[in-house]
């Protein structure tokens, strides 16, 4: 995270600095259009570039964390046991779920939200759901057994 962190801090640095050069080569050409004008705003230009790179990386990464985050809430969720009244048994009427399937059906629903998105994989959904033998994701091979 620091590095993301500091590259979006060293970016914006040279985003400023190039913005004020920018402001100095007009200022000392008058209004003039120079080479030196030109180089500074073709530099200010890059760093704008540069910047906007860094504010996505920085934006995906605190994305992907946050998906990290929920899903291991997730997990801790699903996988703890219900806690009852001392001496009490607890019996929610559903079997526990493990990690690891909980984590792989999280993936799968992930996966058919991008297909949906981009379009492609709106027909093997809907026959999915049209087929309720269907197992629900071929790509994990505890579905296909069960």
């Amino acid at each position: 995270m620091d590095s993301v962190v500091d590259s979006l801090n060293n970016a914006y640095q040279d985003f400023v600095s190039a913005a004020a050069n920018v402001l100095e080569a007009k200022e000392n050409a008058g209004s003039v259009k120079t080479t030196a004008t030109d180089t500074a705003l073709e530099n200010f230009k890059q760093k704008w570039e540069l910047f906007r790179v860094a504010c996505d990386q920085a934006e995906e990464f605190v994305e992907s964390v946050k998906q990290r985050i929920g899903s291991e809430c997730l997990v801790d969720e699903a996988t703890r046991p219900v806690a009852g009244k001392p001496g009490q048994a607890t019996m929610t009427g559903l079997p526990p779920i493990s990690a690891v399937r909980l984590e792989q059906m999280s993936k799968a629903v992930r996966w058919l939200v991008i297909e949906l998105q981009h379009g492609s994989g709106a027909s093997s959904a809907n026959s999915a759901l049209s087929h309720p033998s269907a197992p629900f994701d071929a790509r994990f091979s505890e579905d296909s057994t069960q």
